[in-house]
This record gives C-alpha cells, sequence and structure tokens, in this order.
C-alpha cells in the first residue's frame, strides 16, 4: 500500500502555482428545459500547477529530487495552498474561536479538525486531516485550552483529543484556529525538465492532485 509522506512540498515553488478547488456536478437537461443538478463527490477536491513556481536551477534540482522521493504518483505529502491555508481570512489572525468544531457529549473525547466555507444557504464543512504542528488553538465554551495539559493534537490526522479530567462537559461548544496543509500527491509520472539556459532551466508542468489520506 502506497505510504504517506509528512513531508511539506518546496515552499518557495508552491507559492507561484496556479490552480484550485474542483467539484464534479452531473447535470441533465428533462423536457421540460429544467436542469436536474446532482453532485458525485461529498467534497470537493483541488488541484494546482506548480510548473509556474519553478524559477531557478536550484529549485528545479530541489522539485526533481521530491519527485522521485515521492515515486512518482506513488506517495502523497503535504501542500500548502498560499490562498487557504488557515482558519481564518487570509490576513486575519487566527483565534482559537475560529472554527466550531462540535459540542461535548457524552464519553467523546476526540474532536475532528473541519473548516466551514459560507453559511447563509448551504455552508460546507471541510475536513482538514494535516494541521501544521504548533499553530492548533483549542477552546471549550469561549476559554482557551493549553495543548498537552487539556488535549493533544495528532498533526497527521487532524485528531484534537481531549485529556483525563479535561473532556468537555455535554454540550459545552468546542471551537479552534489552526494553520494546515493539504494531502496531495503528484498528478504525474513523468516531469518534463527544459534546461533553458546554463543557470535556469523550467518544468513546464507539475500537476498536483488533492487526496484523501
Amino acid at each position: 500500500m502506497a505510504a504517506f509522506h509528512e513531508a511539506l512540498f518546496p515552499l518557495d515553488v508552491a507559492l507561484g502555482a496556479v490552480g484550485g478547488p474542483e467539484r464534479a456536478t452531473e447535470i441533465v437537461t428533462t423536457l421540460t428545459g429544467r436542469e436536474e443538478r446532482n453532485t458525485r463527490l461529498k467534497h470537493s477536491r483541488r488541484r494546482w500547477d506548480a510548473g509556474y513556481g519553478v524559477k531557478s536551477l536550484a529549485q528545479l534540482s530541489a522539485i526533481v529530487a521530491f519527485f522521485e522521493e515521492r515515486r512518482g504518483r506513488l506517495h502523497g505529502f503535504r501542500w500548502r495552498d498560499r490562498l487557504d491555508h488557515g482558519s481564518a481570512a487570509p490576513g486575519v489572525a487566527l483565534t482559537p474561536f475560529d472554527q466550531v468544531l462540535g459540542t461535548g457529549a457524552a464519553g467523546k473525547t476526540g474532536f475532528a479538525l473541519i473548516k466551514t466555507y459560507g453559511g447563509a444557504h448551504a455552508p460546507y464543512a471541510r475536513p482538514i486531516a494535516k494541521p501544521v504542528a504548533g499553530s492548533v488553538r483549542v477552546a471549550v465554551n469561549g476559554t482557551e485550552k493549553v495543548a498537552g495539559v487539556d488535549f493533544a493534537l495528532d498533526a497527521t490526522t487532524g485528531i484534537v483529543t481531549f485529556l483525563a479530567g479535561h473532556v468537555p462537559a455535554v454540550g459545552a461548544s468546542v471551537t479552534a484556529g489552526f494553520q494546515f496543509d493539504v494531502p496531495v500527491r503528484f498528478d504525474t509520472d513523468f516531469l518534463e525538465v527544459n534546461l533553458t539556459a546554463f543557470e535556469a532551466g523550467e518544468i513546464p508542468r507539475i500537476p498536483i492532485l488533492e487526496i484523501r489520506p
């Protein structure tokens, strides 16, 4: 079975990537001209092309090494989305009250990190499986808790587990703020490297695809 490597794609290259979320919508037009629309995927799937971010020979060499260690499409890795990598809006400092994770229930000690988009009509709750270690802040009923004392975080799954004696009471609101990466893989087994000059080069396409680890 293919592994997931807790390795971050080179940030300087990722910052130059283009891409975003993709949905899978099926549309059928009826005899009356009305449309029936249905989605085939519960969650959006993000795609990027990182080829635009390669500007130097050093970056090119780093990407080839990263690609080889991942064995092309075989192993997943972490990707930092420059537009959307935090629980708060871009440019806004995160707080432990940014996102609602759920409410306390009898015997419930674990809460999965999520980020909710929208709210007026059909809010979308996105699972966050790859938080940035050290960035997660948690609060219960408006009071911030202490990592390692009140709760523990699994940075490989995005699960917050409250420790004995600190489990939220039934009905208590659990919130969190965090930075996160996206679990992805290469969407190609071939990198086309173009050495246009002695000290420069490019990789025209480096397709990156979000996965469920």
